[in-house]
C-alpha cells in the first residue's frame, strides 16, 4: 500500500477512534399501504402518520392529484424537522 493509504488504514484501526454510547434509538415502523402511500407508527403519536405524494411530487411520479396518496411527503417531514 502507498504510505498515505497505509497511514489512513492505521488511523481507522486506532483504538482511540470509537463511537460513543448510543443515547437514543428511534422506534419507528413504516408500512407500505399501496403505491406511494405509507403508514408510519411513531413513538409519541397515538395515531399513525400517513406519508404520500402531493402537487409536483405526485406529477413527477405519475400519481393523480387528489388521490388517496395525497399526503405530506417524507421530504416534507425531514425539512420541517431540520427547520424546527
Amino acid at each position: 500500500m502507498p504510505g498515505s493509504v497505509a497511514a489512513s488504514v492505521r488511523a481507522l484501526e486506532s483504538p482511540r477512534l470509537h463511537m460513543g454510547e448510543v443515547a437514543y434509538r428511534s422506534r419507528v415502523r413504516v408500512e407500505r399501504v399501496r403505491g406511494p402511500l405509507r403508514r408510519a407508527m411513531l413513538p409519541a403519536e397515538a395515531e399513525p402518520v400517513l406519508f404520500g405524494v402531493h402537487d409536483e411530487v405526485a406529477d413527477h411520479y405519475g400519481v393523480a392529484r387528489g388521490s388517496e396518496a395525497e399526503h405530506a411527503t417524507t421530504l416534507d417531514y425531514v425539512v420541517a424537522a431540520a427547520a424546527g
